[in-house]
């Protein structure tokens, strides 16, 4: 399958590299470039491709961009293509709808990755920068109370800890003395829960959970 991209950047240079670049690939359809926030949106209500991958730093305001297009045009998915390694910066974005945080100091095989992944419905942050951002979130979600409709078991509490500490299934299982099937199992009800499709939307959810118990469980968890 062709997957039919638009990519805006306000550097004429590396907006033509972009083109360039990926003009060659046998998976990708360069549909349309731009370079500000206005532009971002006109393509995407024009050409609806599959996946937008823009810059934060264009003119414009390119984050109620993002939150127009994540909520008006679905099928797009927004990959934000940028030089700030701001986690803060990371955390918003993600809020807002954007599927894909790629460091315009990434390789080009990883925006690559990037837009392959977000296209069939998964979330992707450069590698190593995605561990900071759990980390930072996992600091931030034993302080944050917030109100949802969810609630989750002392034993679903624990695995969220433990993903928040970066470990595997296996790891987890072992550490709680439960079967890997089993946490499997928690897994999925955590991602119905949490309607997340993935480990990293998990975490990303649940630093929006009233986080009181969580302290308490993740604290025990790693004793």
């Amino acid at each position: 399958m062709v997957i039919s991209v638009a990519f805006v950047d306000d550097h004429p240079i590396l907006l033509e590299g972009l083109v360039s670049l990926y003009s060659n690939r046998a998976d990708l359809s360069i549909v349309g470039r731009g370079e500000n926030a206005v532009d971002a949106l006109q393509l995407v209500d024009e050409l609806c491709p599959d996946v937008i991958v823009l810059d934060l730093s264009m003119p414009g305001d390119p984050l109620a961009v993002i939150e127009i297009i994540a909520q008006r045009y679905q099928r797009t998915r927004i990959i934000v293509f940028t030089a700030s390694s701001s986690i803060e910066t990371a955390i918003q974005v993600l809020g807002l709808g954007v599927s894909g945080y790629v460091l315009k100091g990434s390789t080009a095989s990883d925006l690559h990755e990037a837009i392959k992944t977000v296209h069939a419905g998964n979330t992707f942050m450069t590698p190593g920068f995605a561990t900071k951002v759990i980390m930072s979130m996992k600091t931030d979600s034993l302080r944050r109370k917030a109100q949802t409709s969810a609630r989750l078991s002392a034993r679903e509490e624990q695995i969220i800890a433990y993903l928040m500490r970066g470990s595997t299934n296996r790891e987890i299982a072992a550490s709680l003395d439960i079967s890997e099937k089993t946490v499997k199992h928690y897994m999925t009800v955590l991602m119905q829960k949490l309607d997340a499709r993935n480990r990293l939307e998990v975490v990303l959810a649940a630093q929006k959970l009233d986080s009181s118990n969580l302290a308490a469980t993740g604290a025990n968890a790693f004793n």
